[in-house]
């Protein structure tokens, strides 16, 4: 059984996104993306604070979906959730994904990536690293007391999302 406050993470071009909407059509859960929340329609962003109070918003809401690593906030989130997605995806995969979607719309962005930016390259290549450390160790952390799970492809998400 799935609850009603949900975290969707990993490595942008895992899946998170596509997932997010799929659950969401299926469970009716409000969807808020982060990258939503963060970034504003000219490429610039929000201050800490002002990201730290939507965020705050959104978590007091009685249910929802938050797509979106973010790790700085990730504890908070783990504090709050029911469920935890984590997109344990191959970097290669991520890459190939994330490259293919330059140039198109897409509802967790607030723009139209031009190119494949070279900085955001990096991020992923560095994300099993820089940053899925620390979401293991939530994971083992809160593993007792939250629902967790991992996906390693978008098949196996998929299928999960075929027995709900």
């Amino acid at each position: 059984m799935i609850g009603n406050k949900i975290i969707v993470i990993g490595c942008p071009g895992a899946g998170k996104s596509t997932f997010a909407r799929k659950l969401r059509d299926q469970t009716g859960l409000p969807l808020y993306y982060l990258d939503r929340l963060f970034h504003n329609p000219d490429r610039t962003t929000v201050s800490r604070e002002e990201f730290d109070a939507g965020l705050h918003e959104i978590l007091q809401q009685p249910a929802w979906i938050i797509d979106g690593n973010y790790r700085r906030t990730l504890p908070l989130r783990f504090e709050a959730c029911t469920d935890v997605f984590l997109f344990d995806v191959p970097v290669e995969q991520c890459l190939k994904n994330a490259a293919a979607r330059v140039g198109t719309v897409r509802e967790d962005l607030p723009w139209v990536e031009p190119e494949f930016d070279p900085v955001f390259r990096q991020y992923i290549l560095d994300f099993p690293t820089d940053q899925l450390p620390a979401i293991r160790d939530l994971i083992d952390r809160y593993c007792a007391i939250r629902n967790i799970t991992v996906f390693h492809s978008a098949a196996e998400a998929d299928d999960w999302l075929s027995r709900i």
